[in-house]
């Protein structure tokens, strides 16, 4: 393998069995990753990971584990995207449940499409880029050029200021 990839694994409550079940399934795979993951999730997939490992399939990285996701790991995970330390975000999201930090999630699935990193939000797609062949080499994601963006001016005369607070 010639680049290890930083793999995020997050899973909402209700999608965390498929994510362990899909874990167990490629875990000989997983193992030779670089993988973060938020609170419970980590957990998880480190339990399901060490049923695998013997002398023959050894977990060559440790298993980063963040905060839960209401309690900031979305926004922590987000921030390792921002960094450039993530190379692919793999996200059971559960469509049919409201969660409280739901502006995190946004945020989060925001973020890895500004910096255009592979995301899968369900089995189907998790099992399209575990199996690419584009996982066992380097890969460097195209990015949009936002400079214009980021140098704009924007035009707030002191007076505007003060009537705003």
């Amino acid at each position: 393998m010639e680049h290890v990839k930083n793999i995020a694994l997050v899973a909402h409550d209700n999608e965390k069995r498929d994510l362990v079940e899909w874990v167990d399934w490629n875990a000989f795979q997983l193992m030779n990753f670089k993988l973060i993951c938020t609170g419970t999730t980590g957990k998880l997939v480190e339990e399901a990971l060490a049923k695998k490992t013997d002398k023959d399939h050894p977990l060559k990285n440790k298993i980063i584990k963040l905060k839960s996701g209401p309690f900031g790991g979305d926004q922590q995970l987000g921030a390792m995207i921002a960094d450039g330390k993530i190379d692919i975000l793999i996200f059971f999201w559960d469509p049919m449940q409201p969660h409280p930090h739901d502006v995190d999630v946004k945020a989060l699935l925001r973020i890895s499409v500004l910096y255009n990193i592979p995301t899968a939000c369900n089995r189907s797609t998790a099992d399209f880029l575990i199996s690419s062949p584009l996982m066992k080499e380097k890969y460097m994601p195209l990015t949009r050029d936002y400079s214009v963006y980021i140098n704009r001016n924007v035009d707030i005369s002191p007076e505007q200021i003060k009537n705003e607070i």
